[in-house]
């Protein structure tokens, strides 16, 4: 058996053992690059650790702290609240309200369950307490941290764009970000009329009905708001790295109350900075190796391009239904670099593609997201509400691939 092949087959044991059995795939995937690298390539740690993401490590810890201090703070729920505001507490815009926020909260850099964590609970509440949907609102949810979740700033997109540069290949950030922005729209409008929230009319609620105190605006918040509109202006207008901008800003909320300082530091989503940096420590070894041409070139065996990309889309959405949306990107991305290398598929659409082709289907109850909304579904039968969960995952995983290999891959963007 060939070092690729075993390379490869290591692979694919990391994302089924971390799946079955609820391990950190980072941390495998760490196990993976060392006895892969020693005992398959015979590398040393040196060569190993090349392929270490410093670069990602820093952006995912800064992001992340920064919307630590934003949750310690209350100054994503002082979000929620002034969103129902604006929208004059209609029944009908809730749904979309939850949408926008999510939206919001992954795109200034939430980690996508986070964000769902956040927002799941107060969108299910609001659906029990006045007959929305749950699977309308849950899905909402979901898709909202998704349409957010590929801006330049945001953890899935700065990843993406990470590994994009890395492997230099012709990318573009708004693309991206606007054709998940896109796809989720589109699914989320679809899913309001056919589960009926055309149905929810013009009825009114109050803030005050989300929970018994509404929160205010202090200057602990009205700090954090400026910082979080100091990121995107630094890194969108002036060009300054996002990771160091976020951890600077982050510093000096912390100098200035010191306490939830402390406590965010212990709530950056480590377990998710470790995921990432692993695979993409996994894939470096692969790249060393000569793993990921082989792997480039049997894609390209195909014969027909297009077939291969798409091919490529269906993989990206059964695994990450059932495993990490990031590290599938994070794995499939570079597998496609010498596919992409040949210039008959346009790289643009094709890694557009798959990351919405990986991040779409989360609202699957075996992924995170998906598991979130179903622990926080209220007065519903958990068994039938599962089932419900698992279908739309299943339809996701079966329509969305295609639907974007059409609009993304067959005109040859890039």
């Amino acid at each position: 058996m060939s070092a690729e092949l075993i390379s490869i087959i290591v692979l694919v044991v990391i994302f089924v053992v971390a799946t079955t059995r609820s391990i950190n795939m980072g941390v495998l995937a760490f196990a993976g690059a060392f006895g892969v690298g020693t005992l398959v390539a015979d590398m040393d740690a040196d060569g190993i650790f090349s392929g270490f993401p410093g670069d990602l490590f820093v952006v995912l810890v800064g992001v992340t702290y920064l919307f630590a201090i934003a949750r310690a703070t209350g100054t994503t729920d002082w979000l929620v609240h002034a969103s129902i505001r604006l929208v004059g507490g209609r029944l009908a815009l809730i749904p979309w309200v939850m949408f926008a926020v999510t939206a919001v909260l992954t795109a200034i850099g939430a980690v996508s369950p986070a964000a769902v964590a956040i927002v799941a609970p107060i969108a299910l509440g609001f659906a029990a307490r006045y007959g929305i949907s749950p699977l309308l609102m849950g899905a909402l949810v979901v898709h909202g941290a998704q349409a957010g979740g590929f801006s330049p700033i945001s953890v899935y997109g700065s990843t993406v764009n990470s590994i994009v540069n890395r492997e230099h290949l012709a990318g573009s950030e708004t693309v991206l970000f606007l054709a998940s922005l896109a796809v989720n729209l589109v699914i989320a409008a679809i899913l309001f009329v056919v589960l009926g929230g055309l149905k929810l009319g013009r009825t009114r609620v109050t803030a005050e009905d989300e929970t018994e105190e509404v929160p205010k605006l202090n200057p602990a918040r009205i700090a954090v708001l400026v910082s979080l509109a100091a990121l995107v202006v630094g890194a969108l207008v002036f060009d300054l790295d996002v990771g160091l901008t976020a951890i600077s800003l982050a510093v000096l909320l912390s100098v200035c109350w010191p306490d939830t300082g402390r406590k965010a530091v212990g709530e950056i989503t480590w377990p998710t900075v470790l995921l990432i940096c692993g695979v993409l420590t996994y894939v470096g070894v692969l790249q060393e190796m000569g793993t990921i041409d082989y792997a480039g070139n049997a894609v390209t065996g195909v014969g027909v391009p297009l077939l291969a990309a798409l091919l490529l889309c269906y993989i990206g959405a059964i695994v990450s239904a059932f495993a990490s949306s990031v590290g599938i990107m994070g794995a499939l991305i570079p597998l496609a670099v010498p596919f992409l290398a040949q210039g008959t598929v346009g790289p643009i659409g094709m890694i557009a593609a798959l990351a919405v082709a990986a991040t779409v289907v989360d609202v699957s109850p075996f992924s995170t997201n998906g598991a979130l909304v179903l622990a926080n579904a209220k007065n519903v039968d958990r068994d039938t509400f599962f089932r419900q969960l698992m279908v739309y995952g299943g339809i996701m995983v079966v329509v969305v691939p295609a639907a974007v290999w059409l609009a993304l891959i067959v005109p040859g963007w890039g």
